[in-house]
């Protein structure tokens, strides 16, 4: 983004006021105050002042999210369109893992396929079909999603400005190659303490979860960050998303990978 003196200022402060409520664990306002609800150039240049950040504080990028896929996310939000974010090496956890609840500001959890890519996603047309041919593997993935900003009060610019409101993730253990997995056909199912609260398919997920990818890859190249071999994609929502409470236990099953769980610990467990 080419900014402005005013804009420069803006967009810092909007950096500094979720920097401080991610560093305090109090969240804050919202940002759109500063940067508006959806101007996405400032919102994505706050991301990405808060991603150096964290880099330099020792976090490593190990891939991407997409968020706001769902049509039941979207209404959920207010918004009408996807948007991402940046995974950093300390957000992940192993299937099975016990989360602090307090790890993640105000979290909500939701069911979607993670990607691992075995080819850069840079030159071409960046389609589905070339997305598909640089998946390695595909997993069931449960996103732990937080915001910094209180009530959850949030725009699009909002959203997007902390890092489309990622906190943490968690990638089943069954992998499977897309010669045996078609993403959009896939069907999901995730219950908290046992009771189903959420149900879905792939075609929630802006059609197809390669649809998503290829989204992703096209945009993360024109904002100068490409896809990466290796890198770790979050591809979005198969249904709802869902708060969760201390103690509580979070399980997904997604056909064709299996299934993928956490469990939040409540703060007096040691």
């Amino acid at each position: 983004m080419s900014e402005t003196i005013s804009s420069a200022t803006a967009v810092q402060e909007a950096a500094d006021r979720l920097w401080a409520a991610d560093r305090s664990g109090v969240p804050c306002p919202p940002v759109r105050d500063l940067i508006g609800r959806d101007d996405l150039p400032a919102a994505y240049a706050v991301q990405q002042r808060l991603t150096d950040r964290r880099v330099a504080a020792g976090a490593r990028v190990v891939g991407r999210k997409i968020g706001l896929t769902s049509p039941a996310v979207q209404e959920q939000l207010g918004v009408d369109q996807p948007d991402f974010g940046v995974l950093f090496d300390d957000m992940a956890h192993a299937d099975g893992d016990a989360v602090p609840f307090g790890a993640v500001l105000q979290p909500r959890v939701e069911a979607e396929i993670a990607f691992v890519l075995e080819h850069d996603l840079v030159e071409g047309p960046l389609d589905a079909a070339q997305v598909r041919a640089a998946v390695d593997y595909a997993v069931a993935a449960l996103e732990i999603c937080g915001s910094r900003v209180a009530g959850w009060d949030i725009s699009l610019g909002d959203t997007v400005a902390d890092n489309a409101s990622a906190g943490a993730y968690v990638l089943g253990s069954q992998r499977r190659t897309l010669a045996d997995l078609e993403p959009r056909d896939v069907t999901m199912s995730m219950g908290i303490d046992g009771q189903v609260v959420s149900t879905g398919d792939g075609a929630a997920c802006l059609g197809d979860p390669l649809e998503a990818v290829a989204w992703l890859a096209r945009t993360a190249r024109e904002f100068g960050e490409p896809l990466r071999a290796g890198q770790v994609v979050l591809s979005g929502a198969l249904g709802p998303m869902w708060p969760v409470t201390p103690g509580a236990s979070v399980r997904a099953d997604i056909s064709g990978l299996g299934s993928v769980s956490i469990r939040f610990s409540r703060e007096d467990e040691r």
